[in-house]
């Protein structure tokens, strides 16, 4: 029998490599870049909440309203495209992206959520992650 049978033991060399520890820094310089990002192309109440203690698929959630669909496509393509070109960063998957009124971008690291008003306040995605802290954004469009 084989070892991928489970019988013998694994060598060392056949072991997968272990992953390394997440770096909160780093999650945290994508999410602020990100935010900047969003607030270049007028994106408002911008909202980035610490999750990293209360799931275990992102570190950061970024939330941000759109004034309309072309605003959110608009700040979503941009935050793509600047990711891409800079650092070779692609988002594992976006959702929403052709209706435009609610656009989800997983940056493994980073969550962005791009709302438009009316879904913003039907969801408030704020106060369903409230235990969770908010990371200090020094932007303009930051929320309180």
């Amino acid at each position: 029998m084989s070892a991928a049978a489970g019988n013998e033991p694994v060598a060392e060399s056949e072991r997968a490599p272990e992953r390394a520890a997440p770096d909160p820094g780093a999650s945290a310089a994508l999410t602020r870049r990100i935010a900047a990002i969003v607030d270049d192309k007028q994106g408002e109440q911008i909202v980035a909440l610490d999750v990293a203690d209360l799931v275990g698929y992102t570190d950061y959630l970024l939330i941000a309203t759109a004034r309309n669909e072309r605003q959110a496509k608009a700040i979503h393509d941009e935050v793509h495209q600047r990711l891409k070109k800079d650092d070779g960063r692609l988002p594992a998957r976006v959702e929403g992206e052709r209706e435009a009124r609610w656009i989800l971008a997983d940056y493994l690291d980073c969550v962005v959520h791009i709302q438009v008003p009316e879904i913003r306040e039907r969801y408030r995605l704020e106060k369903l992650w409230g235990e969770a802290e908010r990371l200090v954004l020094p932007i303009e469009g930051a929320a309180p």
